[in-house]
């Protein structure tokens, strides 16, 4: 599904969309929400406006796209479409931070948090039509880790990408062995679906968010993958969850980012078989 508001970023995330549909055989969902009450003629309009984007996609790829047109409020009309309709991936644009955003949170994470499905989200046309070469993969003590290997798994297998362990350079004993458990959890999966992986280690114990940036940055990554805060508060929102930094970034990497505990249907079996 594609997350559709006729600006440029949704033009980007339809461009990402199709560079995955292409591989994974996904028929392509066009969402646009409007205002409860919106006239039936600008709903119309809006309806034919975007199906002209479906046909010019399927006569330049190929691949089917449908449209769809719901009234509510963005955040929930989003997420409850997509748990509707069984979604498997949300590709979204985002503007970055900006504004009254720095202080009350970017929409796109607002959107995201509300979500049983995981979210790609973009900020650029994609660099290389078919290639998702370099993927980082953060790694703290978080439990949440493990929930987002099978999306690496799905994506390592169908991209024969390269997973980059990122790992968070904890100094207490304790918090070093849940790192290095997470660590090891990855390890074994990537081993078990003969995944080429390489381990890398954050080279300052600050923000790890802006250490994993920097390191995408480096090895020219072509997909960050995240999960968000584990029941994310207004403070987070206000003073910065680190998923909220990572979606923003200057470098306009691509971010996969989930809730944890979301539905994994179709890459389930990546992971347990």
């Amino acid at each position: 599904m594609v997350t559709w508001d006729f600006t440029h970023v949704s033009e980007y995330a339809l461009a990402h969309a199709v560079k995955i549909a292409s591989i994974m055989n996904y028929e392509i969902k066009l969402l646009h929400i409007v205002k409860t009450g919106t006239a039936p003629e600008v709903i119309e309009t809006s309806r034919k406006r975007m199906a002209e984007v479906c046909n010019d996609t399927f006569s330049k790829t190929g691949i089917v796209c449908k449209v769809v047109v719901k009234e509510g409020n963005l955040h929930s009309a989003v997420s409850d479409y997509a748990s509707q309709s069984n979604t498997q991936l949300v590709a979204m644009g985002t503007h970055g931070i900006k504004g009254t955003q720095k202080i009350f949170g970017s929409k796109a994470l607002k959107v995201i948090t509300g979500s049983n499905a995981p979210f790609i989200v973009v900020q650029s046309q994609p660099e290389r039509n078919t290639k998702i070469s370099n993927v980082v993969f953060p790694i703290d003590f978080k439990s949440e880790n493990k929930e987002k290997l099978q999306w690496a798994i799905y994506i390592g297998k169908n991209f024969s990408s390269k997973i980059h362990l990122f790992k968070y350079p904890v100094t207490d004993i304790d918090l070093q062995k849940k790192v290095n458990t997470n660590l090891n959890f990855a390890i074994r999966f990537l081993k078990q679906h003969t995944i080429e992986y390489e381990i890398h280690t954050a080279e300052k114990s600050g923000n790890f968010a802006i250490e994993t940036i920097h390191f995408a940055e480096k090895i020219y990554a072509d997909l960050i993958i995240v999960t968000t805060t584990k029941h994310i508060t207004l403070l987070d929102y206000m003073f910065g969850a680190d998923e909220q930094a990572i979606i923003a970034n200057s470098a306009k990497i691509p971010v996969m980012c989930m809730n944890p505990m979301v539905r994994y249907a179709g890459v389930a079996q990546y992971l347990y078989g």
